[in-house]
C-alpha cells in the first residue's frame, strides 16, 4: 500500500506542484485586486435650506405652534375611567371538565359575575386647585376614575356635576397649584380660523393636532341635547372627548365631545375621516360654573317655540334669506309673551348677533343666566323691529327639543313626554281640524300612564277638566297633577277619558 502511494507521488509530483502554486496564485491575485479595488465615496448633504420672506414666515408659524402646544399641553389631563357592570356567566364554567374542553365559548348566564371596564378620555384643568372639564359620557357610569397630568402624576378622581343635555362633566382632583388654560368667546370664532386639538386619542397620551373651524352651528340631531357644535378637521379620534379645542392665542374655544366615522356614524368608535366636534366653549363655561357653584344648571328662557326657516317659509314671512328661526308658539305669560313678541315674528340677531338657525338661538339663550337684558332683532310682516326683554329660567321639565315637554319625575303624569300637535302631526295621526291638545311622543312602559292604556300617538286635550293646548299648558297642569288625574285623550278622532293615580304604576307605589 505504502510502496503505491509513493510511486503515485513520484509520477504526479510535477502535477500535484503546479496545481499548488495556480491556488496560491489565484489567492493573492484576488487579494491584491480587494486591495486596489475602488468604492464608492458617500457624501453626506448639507446646506442652510431654503430661505427668504416666505420661508420665514412659515418658521415663524411653527414657533407659535410650538408656543402654544408647550402653554396649553400641561393643563389636559388623561382620564383613565373603570365601571364595574355585572354579566350573566354559566353554571357550566365554573366546573373545570368544561373549562377545559369549551373555554369561554359557553353562552353567559345564570350566575352573575362582576366584570370590570375600562374606558380612556380626556379633561381640561380649569382651576389651580384641581377642578377639571370633560365630558359627561367620559364619566358618566365610572366607579373610579384615575386623573394622570402631563408631569406623570396620578390623582383619584371625584365628579362634582354633570349635565347629561351638554354633556359636560366637572370633576375634581386634590391637588394645588396646578396649570391652567383660559378659556376664549367662542362667538368670536369663524369659519376658516386655525385650531389645535389636545387630548389622548387611542391611549396616545398628551396628542395634539392641527386643523381648522369647517362649520359652526352644527347638530346631531339628538332630541335629548342641546346642540351647537363647532366642527373642526383637526383630528379627533376615541380618547380626545373632554380635551380642548384651541385657538391661536392658546385659549380653549371647545370641549372635544364627537366624531363622524367612517365605520359607526357620529360619536363611534371607528377611526377619524375629517368631521369632528366640539362643546362651544360658552356653553362648556357657563355650565361648569353652574356646576361648581350650586351642583346644578340654570338656564335662560324665552318662552317660544321656534322652527327653522326653510326657503318656501322664508318667502312667506317677507325674510330676505333663510338665517333666523320663526316662532311658532308664545307662551302665554312667559319673557316673549309680556315683552310682545308674537307667532310669526322671524328672529334674526340676539344682542347683535346673528342666529342662523333654531339650534343657535335655543344654545345663546340657555347659554345665557336667568334675569339677562336681551336685545331681539325681529321681522314681522316683513318690517324690521328691536324688542327688548329679561329672560326667565327654563323649567327644569321643558325637553330640549322646541315644542317638546316631559312631565315631572313625581306624579301621576310622570314617564310620559309630549309635543305641540303640528300640522304635519296632525296629518300624520289622521286627526281632524278641531282636535287640540299635544300628543305623546315617548311613555315610561311602568309609568301610570302606560298602566291604564295610553299610548304613543294619543293627544291630550285636557288635565282635569282645563284644557291642554300647548306643550306650556301641559308643563304647567302636570307640575299640579300629584294625586289622582282626569285627563281628556283622543285615539284616532275619539275622545275618551282616563282616570290616573300616582300608584297605578307597575309594582305599586314606590313612595
Amino acid at each position: 500500500m505504502r510502496a503505491n502511494t509513493k510511486q503515485f507521488l513520484r509520477e504526479n509530483l510535477f502535477g500535484l506542484s503546479l496545481t499548488f502554486i495556480g491556488v496560491v496564485c489565484l489567492v493573492l491575485s484576488g487579494l491584491l485586486y480587494e486591495g486596489h479595488r475602488v468604492f464608492p465615496q458617500f457624501i453626506l448633504a448639507e446646506g442652510a435650506g431654503l430661505d427668504g420672506p416666505e420661508i420665514d414666515s412659515l418658521e415663524r408659524q411653527n414657533k407659535a405652534y410650538e408656543r402654544i402646544a408647550e402653554s396649553v399641553t400641561p393643563a389636559i389631563v388623561a382620564i383613565q375611567s373603570t365601571q364595574v357592570v355585572k354579566v350573566q356567566q354559566s353554571p357550566f364554567m365554573m366546573d373545570p371538565f368544561f373549562r377545559q374542553f369549551f373555554g369561554d365559548a359557553l353562552p353567559q348566564f345564570g350566575v352573575p359575575r362582576e366584570q370590570r371596564e375600562h374606558a380612556l378620555g380626556s379633561g381640561v384643568i380649569v382651576s389651580q386647585d384641581g377642578y377639571i372639564v370633560t365630558n359627561n359620557h367620559v364619566v358618566s357610569k365610572a366607579t373610579q376614575i384615575e386623573v394622570i397630568l402631563s408631569d406623570h402624576r396620578n390623582f383619584k378622581g371625584k365628579v362634582v356635576g354633570a349635565d347629561p343635555q351638554t354633556d359636560i362633566a366637572v370633576i375634581k382632583i386634590d391637588a394645588k397649584n396646578l396649570p391652567v388654560v383660559p378659556f376664549g368667546d367662542s362667538s368670536q370664532m369663524k369659519v376658516g380660523d386655525a385650531v389645535m386639538a389636545f387630548g389622548n386619542p387611542f391611549g396616545q397620551y398628551f396628542t395634539v393636532t392641527r386643523g381648522i373651524v369647517s362649520a359652526l352651528g352644527r347638530s346631531l340631531s339628538d332630541p335629548d341635547k342641546f346642540e351647537d357644535f363647532i366642527q373642526t378637521d383637526a383630528a379627533i379620534n376615541p380618547g380626545n372627548s373632554g380635551g380642548g379645542l384651541v385657538n391661536v392665542r392658546g385659549q380653549v374655544i371647545g370641549i372635544n365631545t364627537a366624531i363622524i366615522s367612517g365605520n359607526s356614524g357620529p360619536g363611534g368608535e371607528g377611526g377619524f375621516v375629517g368631521i369632528g366636534f366640539a362643546i362651544p366653549s360658552n356653553t362648556a363655561k357657563h355650565v361648569m360654573e353652574d356646576l361648581i357653584k350650586t351642583g346644578k344648571v340654570t338656564r335662560g328662557y324665552l318662552g317660544v317655540s321656534i322652527e327653522n326657516l326653510e326657503p318656501g317659509l322664508a318667502k312667506q314671512f317677507k325674510v330676505p334669506d333663510t338665517a333666523g328661526a320663526l316662532v311658532g308658539e308664545v307662551t302665554p305669560g312667559g319673557p316673549a309673551d309680556k315683552a310682545g313678541i308674537k307667532i310669526e315674528d322671524v328672529i334674526r340677531k340676539l344682542n347683535g348677533q346673528t342666529v342662523e338657525n333654531r339650534e343657535q338661538l335655543t344654545a345663546m339663550v340657555t347659554d345665557m343666566n336667568p334675569g339677562a337684558e336681551v336685545k331681539l332683532d325681529i321681522i314681522r310682516d316683513g318690517q324690521p323691529m328691536t324688542i327688548r326683554l329679561t329672560l326667565g329660567e327654563r323649567p327644569a321639565n321643558i325637553g330640549v327639543t322646541a315644542g317638546v315637554g316631559k312631565a315631572p319625575s313625581e306624579g301621576a303624569l310622570r314617564g310620559i313626554t309630549v309635543q305641540n300637535l303640528t300640522p304635519d302631526l296632525r296629518d300624520r295621526l289622521g286627526l281632524p281640524q278641531n282636535v287640540r291638545g299635544v300628543v305623546i311622543t315617548d311613555l315610561d312602559p311602568n309609568s301610570p300612564a302606560a298602566q291604564q292604556g295610553l299610548q304613543p300617538g294619543d293627544v291630550i286635550e285636557g288635565i282635569n277638566r282645563q284644557a291642554v293646548n300647548s306643550v306650556a299648558d301641559f308643563n304647567r297642569l302636570a307640575a299640579q297633577a300629584k294625586g289622582q288625574t282626569l285627563l281628556r285623550i283622543n285615539r284616532q278622532g275619539n275622545g275618551v277619558y282616563v282616570v290616573i293615580s300616582p300608584g297605578d304604576s307597575e309594582g305599586g307605589d314606590t313612595n
